[in-house]
């Protein structure tokens, strides 16, 4: 068991009224940690210690933010441990899935540290003679992070290292699912050496989230949100930010269509489809949600896509090596449940896997699905994936784009054209062509369309998010004025 703290002006402190609250595995019930429950008044005291911290690091040049978001990226990699006894603790996670996410994450702070001379603008034309026109980018003041649980370590450190690499300062949400890993992303930022206050960190019970967040987003000092987490929530917070008339990125949730056309090298697309699909056990925002494959060759397809399902090693974390470990909470198991009965109860098949009694839940796929099912709709979070069969393209596009999502995608064929036109006409925000729908690189523009958010995350396009675009003019030679 892990005792947190929170980080609040580069002061490790409890709540101010002693509260705490406790999360416990969901493998076995024991107690994975335990964190500071947070009031408003901690909440806003991070705030402030974020804007006291602002001048000094938005005035540090380019490189002394690189050299620190470097030390960061190393510090994080030295806790690779820690963090993976933590994510088994707290989420269940495997080690697989603690690796992948240690790794990807330091990479985002090299990302970050590598962009610090990125931020620049551009000169603009301008019609008055002598007048020299400037768009500048400028750091926005104190970034509202929140991450979730199911990808920790990635997700934390996203919401935190572009808008540090832009000169902003941040607050960090964790979340109440896993504290303890969210603080270990902490505790690397604090062993970097960044200045006090230039990272600060809250935890809250719960059931006192809603205010917590409330109380957040609506101080003057909070410049900017990003959100990563379900679209129920991200709602909420862009009905908050709305209010407050503050700039939001959201990143929420996803039905992935991972198509597979008639063309396509079947081998290659089982690989895919395994990976997309039962990482993390599918407790991913760009997991495969619904295999789509054409019927000419969906027999073979499915057959060996079931192969490899079924022997895929499920089992604790904590105990050796596994590719799914536990679900999050026993929710998701009843989640799925009922949505394997409903699949099965309106003609589905089962191809592998099944029911759960457990947080241990098997890679299950529901052959056969149709839109008279829950799981061709709903987002299930979870190991149970539907595989609906269709009559050629352009029924696998109508069948990609009916729901309301759209993060990520996926295309398998062996006609590079073919696929290209079809990735073009799916409505995500991402797609890969032969490759997993499940992919990130720091560098790249992520985010999703329709009610899987909007903005962008990574490179150049998360610069745009984190700061603000001014124009400036210099008057080199006298003007005239028409009076």
């Amino acid at each position: 068991m892990k005792t947190v703290s929170m980080l609040i002006g580069g002061e490790q402190v409890m709540a101010r009224n002693g509260a705490i609250f406790e999360r416990h595995s969901p493998l076995d019930g024991a107690l994975a940690s335990r964190a500071p429950a947070a009031s408003v008044e901690d909440a806003e005291a991070a705030v402030d210690a974020a804007a006291r911290a602002f001048p000094v690091w938005s005035g540090f040049g380019p490189l002394r933010r690189r050299e620190l978001l470097t030390a960061a990226a190393h510090a994080l990699e030295a806790k690779f441990e820690a963090i993976a006894a933590a994510m088994a603790a707290e989420t269940g996670a495997s080690g697989l899935w603690a690796s992948f996410n240690v790794h990807l994450a330091a990479q985002g702070l090299l990302e970050a540290a590598a962009m610090t001379t990125q931020i620049g603008g551009e000169l603009i034309p301008s019609d008055v003679p002598g007048s020299l026109a400037m768009g500048m980018r400028q750091a926005a003041g104190v970034v509202l992070g929140i991450a979730p649980w199911n990808a920790p370590v990635i997700l934390g450190v996203r919401a935190i290292a572009l808008p540090l690499a832009c000169g902003n300062t941040v607050v960090l949400k964790g979340s109440e699912m896993c504290p303890a890993t969210h603080g270990l992303i902490v505790e690397a930022m604090q062993e970097a050496g960044l200045p006090p206050g230039t990272v600060n960190f809250v935890t809250n019970a719960p059931a006192d989230a809603p205010r917590i967040v409330d109380a957040l987003v609506a101080h003057p000092k909070v410049r900017r949100v990003n959100f990563t987490g379900s679209t129920r929530v991200g709602r909420l917070i862009a009905e908050q930010c709305a209010r407050h008339l503050k700039p939001a990125v959201l990143e929420l949730g996803g039905k992935a269509p991972f198509i597979v056309l008639d063309d396509a090298d079947i081998n290659a697309a089982v690989d895919a489809a395994i990976f997309g699909a039962f990482a993390n056990s599918g407790q991913i925002c760009m997991a495969t949600e619904r295999i789509i494959v054409d019927e000419q060759i969906a027999d073979v397809f499915v057959d060996r896509l079931a192969t490899r399902a079924r022997t895929l090693p499920l089992g604790d974390p904590r105990k050796g090596p596994v590719v799914l470990g536990s679900v999050v909470d026993m929710s998701t198991v009843e989640r799925c449940n009922a949505l394997i009965d409903d699949a099965l109860a309106h003609g589905a098949t089962l191809a592998s896997g099944g029911k759960a009694e457990t947080t241990l839940m098997p890679a299950t796929l529901l052959d056969h699905v149709t839109p008279a099912m829950r799981i061709y709709h709903d987002e299930s979070f979870g190991p149970v994936k539907p595989i609906v069969r269709v009559r050629g393209e352009e029924a696998a596009i109508a069948c990609a784009n009916d729901n309301p999502y759209g993060l990520a995608s996926a295309v398998f064929s062996r006609d590079s054209a073919r696929a290209m036109n079809v990735a073009r006409r799916i409505e995500s925000g991402i797609c890969h062509i032969n490759g997993p729908t499940v992919h990130d690189e720091a560098q790249m523009p992520f985010g999703g369309v329709k009610d899987s958010g909007f903005g962008r995350f990574g490179g150049h396009a998360g610069i745009a998010e984190f700061t603000d675009l001014r124009w400036i003019t210099l008057q080199t030679t006298p003007r005239h004025y028409p009076f």
